[in-house]
């Protein structure tokens, strides 16, 4: 293959340095302010799945993608094979979202999924970077309504989430979405490794039916 031509490329790689370490200053600069709390959303879910509970995520756009991240390293695997962790992202069945976007409001494309979905025990961690997502605010809510435990994660100056969730965890060194986004998604391997360590300090042997000798943690082995 070709190799495109690039002009100007000492700029461009003084860009990709400026990222990088702008990320890794934002990144640093959350744990560092935060790791007391960090502990507390670790205990939280720890104590949800302990007692039988299962966990709800929620979010908007690259939100939602981390809705769907999160879910699955809970439900899959996050770094070795050990029992499923119950966890469900509301951000996946798109005939219940489409319907009930199109038959009601798109603010409430979240909350009636904790109504229909959630009970008492269980916790709804909320990914919102703004802190403002209508519809993230309505999931609160209702999972405050029905007795669930709220996990807000969220970004800048944290808007309305805030004031409803039973626990926040702000990235407050940067307003500008990617670098809340990548900040939140460490955070998320973060309470990942934690979680399973507790729940299951010895790993797991699988059946032989349900491994993959090819793939680990979902990419193919060369």
């Amino acid at each position: 293959m070709k190799k495109v031509p690039l002009t100007d490329v000492p700029r461009l790689k003084q860009r990709i340095g400026e990222t990088v370490r702008e990320s890794l200053r934002v990144q640093e600069a959350f744990f560092s302010k935060h790791a007391d709390t960090v502990l507390e959303a670790f205990a939280l879910l720890r104590e949800t799945v302990r007692k039988g509970g299962k966990i709800l995520i929620a979010g908007n756009g690259g939100s939602a993608a981390d809705a769907q991240h999160l879910a699955a390293e809970l439900v899959n695997r996050y770094l070795r094979d050990r029992p499923p962790v119950p966890a469900v992202a509301l951000t996946t069945d798109t005939s219940v979202l489409t319907s009930i976007a199109n038959d009601s409001d798109f603010g409430h494309v979240f909350s009636r999924q904790v109504e229909a979905l959630g009970k008492p025990g269980d916790l709804l961690v909320a990914i919102t970077t703004s802190g403002n997502s209508p519809n993230i605010l309505q999931a609160v809510r209702a999972a405050r309504r029905i007795g669930i435990s709220t996990l807000a994660l969220t970004g800048g100056q944290g808007g309305a989430v805030c004031r409803l969730a039973d626990l926040t965890l702000r990235v407050s060194d940067s307003s500008r979405t990617p670098r809340i986004q990548e900040t939140l998604l460490l955070l998320e391997h973060v309470l990942c490794e934690l979680l399973e360590a507790a729940l299951f300090p010895r790993p797991c042997k699988r059946s032989p039916q349900n491994r993959n000798p090819r793939r680990t943690h979902g990419r193919k082995t060369p």
